[in-house]
């Protein structure tokens, strides 16, 4: 992967939570866990602070781009040899009411971003739901169907969701919902990264 560098705002991690023995990780796959720091630590985020501002709240501001960000993530991972992966789902009938005639459905999936050696990767820069959703369902259907054993998710601290668009959620408030759900038995371990500049 060719670094590009701009003014050297770097990303770094700067918070870390671990669900449910997420700390393991470092055990387990010690080396895995080096190469995603690996990646994070080159991210210059000067290079992805191009988005202009159409809010009220802040009009003209320059903001960092979520999907630019993916996409620099998405060349890093998959420059060290982790990949994507997409398993189709094969929705059931079986619940539907008597009488009911459903429009054909297009193919469904759920996809984890990177998956190397049963170690999956999710990088949440959008909504808050989908950071639950990842770790407290995905992965576990991840592991279930035999996929991954443990998870990391890297999501924004506040201070960084700040300079992006409203309604980005970020990992402070990712960490009280979690401590406050508690951890089920069907819960796998995993290490959360947040991120700042």
């Amino acid at each position: 992967m060719e670094i590009v560098r701009g003014d050297g705002t770097i990303v770094i991690i700067a918070a870390e939570y671990s669900f449910n023995d997420g700390h393991s990780i470092q055990d387990t796959y010690p080396y895995l866990l080096q190469e995603v720091k690996d990646i994070i630590a080159v991210v210059d985020a000067s290079l992805y602070k191009v988005k202009e501002s159409k809010e009220l709240t802040m009009p003209g501001k320059k903001l960092y781009s979520p999907s630019d960000l993916n996409r620099f993530f998405a060349e890093g991972f998959g420059s060290k040899g982790w990949r994507k992966k997409r398993v189709t789902c094969h929705y059931s009938t079986d619940y539907y009411l008597p009488g009911y005639s459903p429009k054909q459905m297009r193919p469904a999936y759920r996809e984890m971003d990177f998956l190397k050696e049963r170690l999956g990767v999710e990088i949440q820069f959008g909504k808050y739901a989908f950071m639950v959703y990842n770790v407290c369902a995905k992965m576990t259907i991840f592991r279930n169907l035999d996929y991954i054993e443990a998870g990391i998710e890297i999501v924004l601290v506040k201070s960084f969701a700040d300079d992006m668009s409203t309604g980005v959620s970020y990992f402070e408030q990712f960490v009280w919902d979690l401590e406050q759900r508690g951890v089920a038995d069907i819960d796998i371990p995993v290490l959360i990264f947040g991120i700042d500049v």
